[in-house]
């Protein structure tokens, strides 16, 4: 619709006002060069210095209707507005070149108002001279002229104007010769009002005002020249460089004057800095607070000067001047402060440095509202970021060095460690415990936090938190490698980081291993981030009282890193999970201990079954009942992450049955059906699972997902003709069955058919529900 409508507003404008028709074509073959020929012609007309637009505009628009003009004015309305627009971007581009550009043509006005002054006093010594020719001839050639109007001339006295006129070069050299400038000045300024004076009332000859003209420029060039020179002297006090730049700007050479002011500064900036030698014994922090001393004083007293002198005369070329002392400054720190210490990874160092010249910027910032943090933060950021690299390595690879030697045993924090990790690693008013290499990464990422606090002006606090938590994954893999059986995709290491850790053999150690990432990724690394918040930085967490609501206090992003941490987590939990499920189904010799062939069997075996649920179901039990013992200990106060992974390793099992397809092929279409017995064991089995995981190792999804599992399996039994609930037993038998295997295995007393544990996520959920299946497999 755009392009239709932007082709009826172009065939709605007059040919002669139109655009270029080859202006959007491309240019080809005999029909481009007669277009081109005919556009040169259609140009002719306003390449004329007598053209008139408005009859011309008149005379095109005689033959047009009401909506031609319409869309006429239509279209010059945009094109007025593209080019605004265009004007903008170019402004905003060539910004830069405005300002540089700007400053020539001061410079070249100054210029011109000498060349000006230079004219004028040759033009006036010309004048002078010619007139003084015809003065002589005419004086010669007179016939009327008596020997005694001779005499009387000759006989004349010279009037004051006269005399002073013949003395002023003299007194004006003198003055400049004893410095004294501001009579100098005076005196050129009374002169130029009684020459300006004479020349109107013809008091004096056209020679004599061509001479004075003539002794007034080369005297101003001399003062000139001479307040310069000063200027320039490294021996000059403030106080003479502001009086030379007034007196040049008062001569009318105002762009010289500043320029020479700020070359004056910078000569004596670099001789300041001379006396600062890096070496390499030296502090970075010490070297780059002497350097940003000197600089920064520097820019602040050229400020003073020139505000002083000329105002805001010369802003553009204040803020360049000092823009460059900026970046010549953040150079030099580079060079010798930052670059050690960001190959080295020492990042307090690094930070310490920023800190101090940003601190010496922002007292420039208060006093004169002229910003340089950006274009200081802007050159220093990439040291930085090197520095924080080089740290997060250091601590990627530590962490490896000790997963290598942990022995995955949980114990409190050293006894050495700092009060402030005592005090912040307390949760609930319990202690928390983690293995070795959980206390030292913990550590480590603790001074990382405090180092990078400062560094919230640079806004650096998003790839800090993102640097750490690539570090935090790298060691999420070391422990799943710590996994029995387990190797970790190499893609979520960095680098040649020690791969090799000590195997976690024990359920215990292996429980351990999800205990120190649970407990990192949910309590300790975002407390540590807290850190980065505007409110610690403010000291506004330094109340013990504020500290009890840090979830309150952490910002969006810091929120969405923690689900970050979680989600890596996740990854350690499902390894967990899969190798456990793994022992289960799989037998050493790559068997399986779960297949349709067990419940297909029943039927084949004449002797009445033993009933009891399938030995993986019990093992599963057992391993969760062992593994939530343990929990028990090594969980306190998140009893919540050890229900849900028990809750995850009773779904991995059942969900690997629901998609072991080779499982339900045989069931549905194998050669043998599934019979009674065998419908009746597997019904058994689904019983014991929803029994014993009621309240503690079953979600609401993955009893959802038995249910489907059982209607399946009864489907496949009825589609052989007989129907499910004449064959199997009533639900008590099931109960009582699965019930009995349950304290065998757990040593606890038989409970009721209603008793269920309140606290459970499924604790609503019936295991009597499953009657409900059987009368819809019937149906």
């Amino acid at each position: 619709m755009a392009s239709a409508k932007s082709s009826r507003s172009r065939a709605s404008v007059p040919s002669g006002l139109a655009p270029p028709p080859g202006a959007h074509q491309v240019n080809g073959g005999s029909g481009a060069q007669e277009a081109g020929v005919q556009l040169a012609d259609k140009l002719k007309i306003f390449k004329n210095n007598n053209f008139d637009s408005d009859a011309y505009v008149q005379s095109k628009c005689q033959t047009m209707n009401e909506k031609e003009i319409r869309h006429l004015c239509s279209y010059l309305q945009d094109l007025k507005k593209a080019s605004a627009e265009e004007m903008r971007k170019s402004v905003y581009a060539n910004y830069a070149a405005f300002i540089r550009t700007s400053k020539e043509i001061s410079d070249l006005e100054g210029e011109l108002l000498s060349i000006k002054n230079l004219l004028g006093a040759q033009t006036g010594l010309i004048r002078g001279l010619a007139e003084g020719v015809n003065i002589d001839s005419l004086s010669a050639g007179s016939e009327g002229r008596t020997e005694n109007s001779v005499a009387d001339l000759d006989d004349r006295e010279p009037s004051d104007l006269e005399k002073w006129a013949e003395e002023f070069p003299d007194m004006l050299e003198v003055l400049l010769a004893e410095r004294r400038v501001d009579e100098a000045l005076d005196a050129l300024d009374e002169a130029e009002r009684l020459v300006a004076e004479a020349k109107q009332k013809q008091t004096l000859g056209n020679a004599v005002l061509s001479s004075l003209r003539s002794a007034i420029t080369q005297q101003r060039q001399k003062l000139a020249d001479q307040l310069a020179e000063a200027a320039c002297q490294s021996s000059t006090r403030g106080f003479e460089l502001r009086a030379a730049a007034a007196a040049l700007k008062r001569l009318g050479d105002g762009p010289r004057a500043h320029t020479l002011l700020l070359s004056a500064h910078d000569q004596r900036l670099q001789y300041n800095m001379q006396v600062i030698h890096p070496t390499n014994t030296s502090y970075g922090g010490a070297y780059t607070a002497a350097l940003s001393q000197q600089v920064f004083s520097a820019v602040a007293q050229a400020l003073n000067d020139s505000q002083a002198v000329f105002g805001d005369e010369y802003a553009s070329e204040l803020v360049i001047w000092s823009t460059k002392q900026a970046e010549a400054f953040a150079y030099l720190v580079k060079r010798h402060a930052l670059a050690s210490s960001a190959a080295a990874g020492g990042l307090r160092a690094a930070v310490e440095c920023v800190q101090i010249a940003i601190g010496h910027c922002s007292l420039l910032e208060a006093r004169w509202r002229l910003s340089l943090s950006a274009v200081l933060l802007k050159l220093f950021r990439p040291s930085v970021e090197q520095a924080l690299d080089a740290n997060l390595k250091r601590i990627e690879e530590s962490t490896a060095a000790l997963a290598a030697a942990d022995d995955w045993v949980l114990t409190y924090p050293p006894t050495g460690a700092r009060a402030s990790n005592r005090s912040s690693t307390t949760i609930l008013g319990i202690q928390p415990k983690l293995s070795s290499s959980a206390h030292r990464f913990y550590s480590m990422v603790q001074d990382f936090f405090e180092d990078v606090g400062p560094l919230l002006s640079m806004q650096l606090g998003g790839s800090t938190m993102d640097g750490l938590l690539k570090v935090f994954n790298s060691y999420i893999s070391l422990l799943i490698n710590a996994l029995p059986g387990s190797i970790e995709d190499e893609t979520y290491f960095d680098g040649p980081v020690n791969k090799l850790v000590r195997i976690a053999e024990s359920e215990t150690q292996q429980l351990a291993l999800l205990a120190n990432a649970s407990l990192l990724a949910e309590d300790l690394l975002p407390r540590a981030a807290l850190k980065l918040s505007p409110m610690y930085q403010a000291g506004g967490m330094d109340d013990p009282r504020r500290r009890g609501i840090d979830k309150n206090n952490r910002m969006p992003e810091q929120r969405e890193w923690k689900r970050k941490l979680q989600r890596t987590v996740d990854r350690l939990r499902d390894s967990f999970c899969r190798q456990h499920a793994l022992d289960l189904i799989f037998t050493e010799d790559g068997d399986t201990h779960l297949s349709a062939e067990m419940y297909i069997s029943k039927d084949s075996n004449p002797e009445e079954p033993d009933w009891a649920p399938s030995p993986i179901f019990q093992e599963l039990y057992e391993k969760l009942n062992r593994m939530a013992s343990i929990a028990s200990d090594i969980f306190v106060g998140r009893e919540r992450f050890a229900t849900l992974l028990m809750m995850r390793l009773t779904e991995t099992v059942i969900l690997w049955l629901s998609e072991d397809q080779s499982f339900w092929e045989d069931i549905e279409d194998g050669q043998r059906p599934l019979g009674p017995l065998g419908l009746q064991q597997f019904y058994l089995d689904m019983q014991f699972v929803i029994l014993f995981g009621q309240g503690r190792f079953l979600s609401r999804h993955v009893h959802q997902v038995i249910i489907d599992i059982i209607e399946r399996a009864m489907a496949a039994f009825s589609a052989t003709g007989m129907n499910p609930d004449s064959t199997l037993p009533s639900d008590d038998w099931f109960f009582d069955v699965a019930q009995e295997t349950i304290s065998r295995i757990s040593g606890k007393a038989r409970y009721g058919n209603g008793e269920r544990e309140l606290n459970s996520p499924t604790a609503s959920i019936s295991a009597q529900s499953i009657s409900s299946i059987k009368s819809h497999g019937s149906s």
